[in-house]
């Protein structure tokens, strides 16, 4: 930093705050970080501290498994009779004029589905085969099939669902969640990402980040095989002591400028440090599922380290259930375009089913056997829907697949609050049009945000001269959904 600037800095009403007898900038300290944070020793506010919500809960913690791409909701929740029907048939244009599509133009061909719906449960929820462990839980599922999004692409469709807005920078849910609630465990992270089939979600790291909030609230990646977290271990040469007395010495240095400028990025730092020392001997035990009993791993059809989504969900529920906040799961490979075979609507759809369909269905008898079904909400689905119609590149082939459709789609919640065996809101018999109770993305954020007790319009953030939250300026909160 330049000299001047540094003086400069010195000679602010901060500075007088601070050197003033009354300790005005010890309190000005802590309201920047908010209300009601634990301090630790030195006088250092904990950002992560665990804290209340607006109100009483139904959640307490969030468990959100994004399936990348989006599932074709019409051949797995969504079931259109007429649709199947009239297969084959030109679109009626007045459907589609004035649309755009990610990969269609003209006149394309409607698609029936090649799937076999029944109900399940008593209430009667209607899946297809796809997805055969699912319906064994039919009576723990909330499906919202009304759905709708303003974007038809990929990375800003996926950053509206997590920021509320399409484009980067802003806080993502995990990172707002973390900011509103802290963490049970101070020896882990608040809001943790899991990632599976080998790919990064769309919205890259902004759909885990922390935006504009302080940086400690952005999800920390960790990984089921190999270190938990990249670099948590020692370097050679340097042992545990050896570490804790550097970090010591880091610590009196932040601290220091924290004193003197009280920029929440400082404090952060220090939370950082600190949080990372500690995990080097929580998180490898946490991570480590081969403690779990044979009979567990094989409900969820996990293997440890081989970094499945069956092994990540069950990760999920050993974090949930030692205090972690929110779990992250992204999974890759739900674009069925029908490019190649394991796009097919058919056998792609059967087999990539069957890596998130069983360990779903046991993620949930197993938070209800250690009773934490009740108060931990789980969130399955994509950034948008896919078409009725078949994909414009892919039209004449043999393979059958769905262009990208954001005007209605279908997204599941179990526990924290919701109601089991329900199905909310309606398309119409073609699968084009909300017909009934229409969810927007930024609703269903509120609706969230609800659960765990928050007032989204109150879960504010001061940046650049306003107050930001997740939903923007939208968004209401659908108590329908809410037991």
């Amino acid at each position: 930093m330049d000299i001047r600037f540094q003086q400069l800095q010195h000679r602010t009403r901060r500075h007088f705050l601070k050197e003033s007898s009354t300790g005005l900038g010890a309190l000005a300290l802590a309201t920047l970080m908010g209300e009601g944070q634990a301090t630790a020793a030195g006088g250092v506010v904990n950002p992560l501290a665990s804290r209340e919500p607006h109100f009483p809960p139904k959640a307490k913690r969030v468990i959100y498994l994004h399936l990348t791409g989006s599932p074709p909701n019409l051949d797995m929740f969504d079931y259109k009779p007429e649709l199947v029907k009239r297969s084959g048939e030109d679109c009626p244009k007045e459907l589609i004029e004035g649309k755009r599509f990610a990969f269609t133009g003209g006149t394309p061909k409607l698609l029936g589905t090649p799937r076999t719906f029944k109900q399940y449960g008593e209430n009667g929820v209607w899946m297809s085969d796809a997805i055969p462990h699912l319906h064994d839980v039919a009576d723990d599922l909330c499906l919202i099939k009304s759905m709708k999004t303003d974007q038809f692409n990929h990375a800003p469709a996926e950053l509206l669902a997590y920021t509320g807005s399409p484009r980067s920078g802003r806080p993502s849910f995990g990172a707002w969640v973390t900011y509103g609630l802290g963490s049970e465990n101070e020896n882990l992270p608040g809001f943790v990402v899991l990632i599976s089939s080998g790919a990064q979600p769309n919205g890259g790291k902004s759909s885990f980040g922390s935006g504009f909030l302080p940086s400690i609230y952005q999800g920390v990646q960790c990984r089921s095989k190999g270190e938990p977290v990249m670099y948590i271990s020692n370097p050679d040469g340097m042992d545990r002591d050896v570490r804790r007395r550097s970090l010591d010495a880091l610590k009196d240095l932040n601290q220091m400028q924290a004193e003197d400028f009280g920029h929440p990025e400082t404090t952060t730092r220090i939370a950082q440090y600190e949080l990372a020392f500690r995990m080097q001997t929580t998180a490898p035990e946490v991570m480590d599922i081969s403690r779990e009993t044979k009979a567990v791993q094989e409900m969820y059809g996990a293997k440890p380290g081989d970094g499945s989504f069956a092994s990540n969900c069950l990760l999920a529920r050993r974090l949930v259930e030692q205090g972690v906040r929110y779990v992250q799961l992204f999974d890759w490979g739900w674009d069925f375009h029908g490019t190649n075979p394991s796009e097919d609507l058919r056998g792609g759809l059967t087999k990539k089913c069957a890596t998130v369909d069983k360990p779903i269905a046991a993620l949930i008898r197993d938070l209800k056997e250690r009773g934490l079904f009740e108060d931990t909400l789980i969130v399955v689905g994509g950034e948008f829907g896919r078409t009725p119609f078949r994909e414009g590149r892919t039209s004449k082939g043999k393979i059958l697949g769905r262009d990208h459709y954001p005007d209605c789609y279908t997204m599941m919640l179990a526990g924290g609050g919701t109601k089991g065996g329900f199905e909310y809101g309606a398309t119409d018999e073609l699968g084009f049009e909300v017909t009934e109770n229409q969810v927007h993305i930024h609703d269903f954020q509120a609706t969230l945000l609800h659960l765990l007790g928050f007032d989204h319009k109150r879960l504010t953030f001061r940046f650049q001269g306003r107050d930001y939250r997740l939903t923007d300026v939208h968004g209401h909160v659908v108590k329908d959904v809410i037991a």
